[in-house]
């Protein structure tokens, strides 16, 4: 019935009974002060979730506002609204993401950089949307290199990333840069981000330019071994389909023309011909000049069984044999081709032809129907000797 505590220089003596109400009331004095703390914090965390529910519904009003602000096109309103929730935004980075779009319709540019960076300092693994985000907001601005070094980042983050393909070929185009956008397009095609239409519109015009330049870089830095080197090398690296595109074997065609090949020009576009008929190509044959032209008007007269009312073939055949002065019958075949089609280009042909061969009325009535047709003249009265 005794206790004893005894503890450094201090001594507690008491019997059992007080000791253990002495304990309890101990026991009891702690329990309430701790209940005491957890019923404060809890009156504390309860105004915290308040607080934090005033906020939310402020934020997504705010959201809302600016959001609608910004489907209207009230730029510096949805800015407003749509930065001031943010921070409290259960989703911030369509906030910010808006934000700064919004900033950069009225060209703060500034504000709209620092929203994009504070959207990436609130949601860093929103990174790939938020660089999305500044390559179309620079693409807009006009900053092509800026938008290009973007969106190689971001490549490099998501090397499959179907818009950052898309948006590439858009920088790439408006750069000029055809080599990087003819390494892009296996990429473009594989992911589908593009139409098929638009697919082949943007790889012809891609493969077109490249044709155009090598040819110009030929004829700045001939090769007297090979002058057609250069041009003949990324012939082989077009694809097959558009090898037989008309307007790239006519580009093709075209090059070698001006780098001297005329002979290997004539083949590129005869055989084309051969494989599918094309208006266009025919043209360029007869604006072609060729060592041998008696063979290259027998070779071109054998469509005629085939296409004998075709008033481009028949043009051409007239310019080969005013090549080959062979005047009466290239007179006929220029009258034949305006009798199917009265085109501008075949009707100053024969003024010409007619004009050397001393039939002037003849010629100018040819020469007056060039004009008409490339200048719409109103009725008005003229001289009588006119």
């Amino acid at each position: 019935g005794y206790i004893r505590i005894s503890w450094l220089y201090w001594l507690i003596e008491t019997n059992i009974w007080i000791g253990f109400l002495l304990f309890l009331a101990f026991y009891l004095g702690f329990h309430l002060l701790f209940r005491s703390l957890v019923n404060a914090l809890a009156v504390k965390a309860g105004i915290s979730r308040w607080r934090s529910r005033v906020h939310q519904r402020r934020a997504l009003h705010h959201t809302r506002r600016g959001l609608l602000e910004y489907a209207e096109g009230n730029w510096k309103k949805a800015q407003r609204h749509l930065a001031a929730a943010a921070e409290s935004s259960e989703a911030p980075l369509i906030n910010y993401l808006a934000a700064a779009q919004a900033a950069n319709e009225i060209g703060d540019e500034k504000a709209s950089d620092q929203l994009l960076q504070r959207a990436y300092e609130k949601t860093p693994e929103g990174e790939v949307a938020i660089g999305v985000t500044q390559a179309q907001l620079q693409l807009a601005r006009g900053a092509n290199e800026k938008a290009l070094s973007t969106l190689l980042r971001l490549r490099r983050r998501a090397p499959q990333h179907p818009f950052v393909l898309k948006l590439l070929m858009t920088v790439y185009q408006r750069l000029g840069d055809w080599q990087q956008l003819a390494t892009l397009l296996p990429d473009l095609a594989k992911a589908g981000v593009v139409k098929e239409e638009d697919y082949q519109r943007v790889q012809r015009d891609t493969w077109e330019h490249l044709l155009q330049h090598s040819a110009e870089e030929s004829l700045r830095k001939p090769d007297r071994h090979n002058p057609t080197g250069l041009i003949n090398s990324l012939w082989e690296r077009v694809p097959l389909g558009l090898q037989k595109d008309e307007v790239i074997v006519g580009t093709y065609a075209e090059a070698l023309r001006k780098l001297g090949a005329n002979g290997h020009a004539a083949k590129v576009l005869q055989d084309a011909l051969r494989q599918a008929w094309s208006e266009r190509l025919v043209l360029a044959l007869g604006n072609l000049p060729t060592e041998n032209g008696a063979e290259q008007l027998a070779s071109a007269e054998t469509w005629l069984k085939d296409h004998g009312q075709d008033p481009a073939l028949l043009l051409t055949l007239g310019r080969i044999c005013l090549r080959n002065h062979l005047w009466d019958k290239a007179r006929g075949y220029l009258e034949a081709s305006f009798t199917y089609r009265r085109r501008a280009d075949c009707a100053a042909e024969l003024g010409r032809l007619l004009l050397s061969l001393g039939q002037r009325e003849a010629a100018l009535s040819y020469f007056d129907y060039c004009v008409n047709d490339l200048v719409a003249l109103p009725t008005l009265p003229q001289p009588e000797n006119a």
